[in-house]
């Protein structure tokens, strides 16, 4: 039979208690910005470069659109493009249920489609 000391036993509870991400992702930090997942980060990244690079006109992050009373979803980016025209961005790594049901909504509200980033 295996003996534990106090500080194993110890040290086993407290690595027992971190909290995982519930789909893998590690949370990533980028000039000040918190993303869900270091593809989201990569993505911000990206996007800081095309507009260095006069290929867009702008971005912002997290918008969030209200679709009912009591019921948002926000996205992940919007693009501002040259032409005037813009673009939804969620960068996706596992489609929720709650995210496929928003996303519909939106897409019938807004007369839009979310460009997902896999």
């Amino acid at each position: 039979m295996e003996h534990w000391s106090i500080e194993d036993y110890n040290n086993y509870q407290n690595t027992k208690n971190i909290r995982k991400s519930k789909y893998r992702a590690n949370k990533t930090s980028v000039d000040g910005h918190t993303f869900d997942s270091k593809k989201e980060a990569d993505y911000y990244c990206e996007l800081k470069l095309k507009l260095q690079a006069k290929e867009i006109k702008g971005f912002c992050l997290q918008p969030t659109f209200i679709l009912a009373p009591g019921l948002k979803y926000k996205a992940d980016f919007v693009v501002f493009n040259d032409d005037n025209t813009y673009e939804v961005i969620d960068v996706k790594g596992f489609k929720t249920k709650e995210y496929i049901a928003k996303k519909k909504v939106f897409e019938d509200k807004f007369d839009l489609k979310i460009e997902e980033i896999d």
